[in-house]
């Protein structure tokens, strides 16, 4: 038995800290949005090492997601790469210390989700100040996996707005007027418990003064 309890806590340990690397990993974030939507992404980096991140690239899959804006970072400048005047990623360099060995930070960006998306699969490369390397480009479930954010369908009558945002479909006329609808009042079913409870009591308390 005990050594049931002592492999049970060692598997539960085991758990705990797969989870804390997982979490370290290079992640942008959401990690789900919709199709055709306008979207801020973060891009969350935790360093792993006793030395500074100095630099993080990002690719983007053209077939997934346009990104066109960026928002500027303190300590840090970023870089375009294109192909034929599409961005096809960024680099984010340092202009200071960098991201410390306790620190992470995250970048932000903007852009649009590909109407016929289903999953957006984001390579991302850390450099140290050492100069070494760290590609976040595996599979799911790999040591080094790249953040991949979930796609959801646009939903069925959904449309654009003028500046092209993904707006929610019309409620039809019958839905509306239904939950519109005042809600019904509740206090005569109330008033019915309360009776039942009441007239229990009293009985209760009669037969007990027979026996008595």
């Amino acid at each position: 038995m005990k050594k049931w309890h002592f492999a049970l806590a060692l598997g539960l340990l085991a758990s705990m800290l797969g989870g804390g690397f997982a979490s370290a990993h290079v992640t942008v974030l959401p990690k789900e949005t919709t199709q055709g939507s306008y979207e801020k992404f973060a891009v969350r980096v935790p360093t792993e090492k006793d030395i500074p991140t100095v630099k993080v690239e990002v690719k983007f899959p053209l077939d997934s997601v346009s990104i066109s804006r960026f928002e500027p970072k303190p300590g840090w400048k970023y870089e375009l790469t294109k192909d034929a005047n599409k961005i096809t990623g960024v680099v984010w360099t340092a202009t200071g210390e960098g991201l410390g060995a306790t620190e992470f930070g995250e970048f932000y960006m903007q852009g649009k989700v590909a109407d016929t998306a289903t999953a957006i699969t984001w390579k991302a490369y850390q450099t140290y100040k050492d100069g070494s390397v760290v590609e976040w480009v595996g599979a799911d479930g790999s040591d080094k996996p790249a953040s991949v954010t979930k796609v959801n369908a646009k939903p069925t009558g959904a449309g654009t707005d003028s500046h092209g945002h993904t707006t929610a479909p019309a409620t039809p006329a019958a839905d509306k007027a239904t939950s519109e609808a005042p809600a019904v009042s509740q206090t005569p079913l109330y008033l019915s418990i309360a009776g039942v409870v009441l007239g229990a009591a009293a009985l209760i308390v009669s037969l007990m003064r027979r026996k008595a």
